[in-house]
Parts: C-alpha cells; structure tokens; sequence
C-alpha cells in the first residue's frame, strides 16, 4: 500500500513540475507527459511498473477526449464533411501506404513487412493529435477539421488493414469475403447508431434531465459514452470512434454545454494518464533496431502477430486517432 501510495505521489509530483515546465517554453503538455512516462517507466528509472491496469484506465482518457471532440459536430455538420473525409482522408491514407511501400521496397524489404511497416506509418495517434487540436484551441480552424476528418478516414481505415496484414501469407481466395464481412458489420453498426441515436437521444435525455439528479445525469454520460465506444469495439472499429458518435449525438440535444463541462475533469486527467504509460513503452534499444532497415524483415517474420497488435492498439485507444 505504502509502495503504491509512494509512485503515485512521484508520478504526481513530476507530473505537475514537467507540465508547468514545458508551459514555461510555450511547449505542449503532451511531451511533458511522454517524458515522465519514458523517464519514470520500466525502461529508465524504473519507479512506475509496467501496469496494465493503469493502460486500461488510461484507455478511458482517450475516449473522452473523443466524445467531447464529438460534442462540437452534429450529424448535418459531418455529412458537410463527407468531402474532407472521404477525399482528404483517402488522398491521405493511400497516398501514404503508396510511397512508403515503395520506398521500403527499393530499400530492399519484402512486400509483406512492407505492407505492414506502411500501414504503421499512414495511421496517426488519434488521441495525440486531437489533445493538441484542444490545447491551441485550433479544433474549429478550417484545417482542425480537415485533421479530425482524416483521423475519421483513418479509424475506418484501421480495419481492412488489420484484416488484411495477418492474412498476408494466407491464400487471396480467403481475403475478399473477410473485407467484405467486416465492411459489411462496420456498416450496419454505423448505420444503427447514427438512426436510432438521433430519436431516442433527446427523449432519453429529457428523461433523465426530469429527475434532477446531477449524479444520474452523469452516470447517464458514462453509460452511453462507454456503450457506444464498446459496440464499435465489438464491430471491430475503434472505441474512439464509438465516443466521437455518442459526443455527435449528444452534440444536437439541448445538453450539449452541460454535457461538455460534467466530463472535462475526468477526460484531461485520464488522458494524461495515457500519454505517460504511451511514454513507459518507450524503449531506447527498440528504437535503435527499428532504425537499421536490413533488420526489419527479420523482426517482421518473428514479431507479425506483436506488431499487428500494437499497432491496433496504439492506434485505436488508437489508434489513433489517427
């Protein structure tokens, strides 16, 4: 008990002393959060263990973040969108994948770690972009938009590239139904959501608003914030974007501002939460390997199933977004 108290006062202490820091220099909070992580985690100093208890918290943060995102877009203001997702956000996704494949070909790297290393990189942190979108207050500029329309694209994205680089080594007939199965769930869920979300929301918040209970309406937000971002999981897309469609649908009822002040205390704490355990994955031998070119087929052929996980991971709570 006295050990856990200890680490969270550390953790705590450099925490505060890092971010006023970086404040002083006009730096963003997120790097002073990924460098306690690195400097406090396993692979420095050791104080903060490896805790997957603390990343499945800091998953919340990211969810959050994402609905409150959600929060300032409705569902006519996302459809005015659809050029930037759908056109900035695939120029963005497959014009990425294209010129890294490439490059990494005439590097002399196989097709299959390629193709993978590529979808890596075309895919942004979702959590990360969108947290400095909020802290420079850019998120209503023209290209905050075009930000959060391809970290969008790029939540969809996810999907037929996770199915498709396990299925690298397997034969071509067994692809086409998968991606089309996964389309098709990812489609039908979306669409559920969005045409049963936009007539029940009100009425079910009114509901609740009668009760005059501001401990209910919380837990109201919690239930429906964590239930959508779960039934996007089971669909295979990202927990973010179920969080981004319960801000959206909260975002046309008339509690959006309340909505919005109620869960700020916990999404900024629990999303500096996640930027630290991101910062305790750091690992300064890793890094180095992934540097030398020559080896990355090599731990490519050893490590696809880790690589594909972490990826996803990083990616959906990323997910990232994006």
């Amino acid at each position: 008990m006295h050990g856990s108290f200890t680490v969270a006062l550390i953790l705590l202490a450099t925490t505060v002393f890092a971010v006023a820091l970086f404040r002083v220099f006009s730096l963003p909070p997120v790097l002073a959060y990924l460098m306690v992580g690195a400097a406090l985690g396993p692979h420095a100093a050791g104080v903060v263990p490896d805790s997957a208890q603390a990343r499945y918290l800091a998953e919340f943060g990211v969810v959050f973040l994402m609905f409150s995102i959600g929060l300032e877009f409705s569902l006519p203001r996302l459809f005015a969108m659809k050029r930037i997702v759908l056109g900035l956000g695939s120029l963005q996704v497959l014009g990425t994948l294209l010129v890294f494949m490439v490059t990494e070909r005439l590097l002399g790297m196989g097709w299959a770690a390629s193709f993978t290393v590529a979808s890596i990189v075309t895919t942004s942190s979702t959590a990360m972009l969108s947290k400095l979108l909020v802290d420079r207050m850019e998120l209503e500029a023209p290209h905050g938009r075009q930000v959060i329309g391809v970290l969008l694209f790029q939540d969809l994205a996810v999907v037929p590239l996770l199915i498709l680089i396990p299925t690298l080594s397997q034969p071509a007939d067994t692809l086409l139904p998968t991606l089309g199965i996964a389309a098709l769930k990812a489609i039908v869920v979306l669409a559920l959501i969005l045409f049963i979300g936009q007539r029940v929301m009100r009425r079910w918040f009114l509901l609740v608003a009668r009760r005059k209970s501001s401990e209910l309406f919380m837990l109201n937000i919690l239930f429906i914030t964590l239930g959508l971002a779960w039934v996007t999981e089971l669909a295979g897309l990202s927990l973010a974007l179920g969080a981004f469609l319960a801000g959206m649908l909260i975002s046309e009822t008339e509690y959006r501002i309340q909505v919005e002040e109620d869960i700020k205390p916990f999404r900024d704490v629990l999303l500096g939460l996640f930027m630290i355990t991101v910062g305790m994955t750091m690992h300064r031998p890793v890094i180095g390997d992934v540097t030398d070119v020559r080896r990355v087929d090599a731990v490519f052929a050893e490590h696809r199933p880790d690589i594909v996980f972490h990826a996803a991971a990083h990616k959906h709570v990323p997910m990232m977004e994006g």
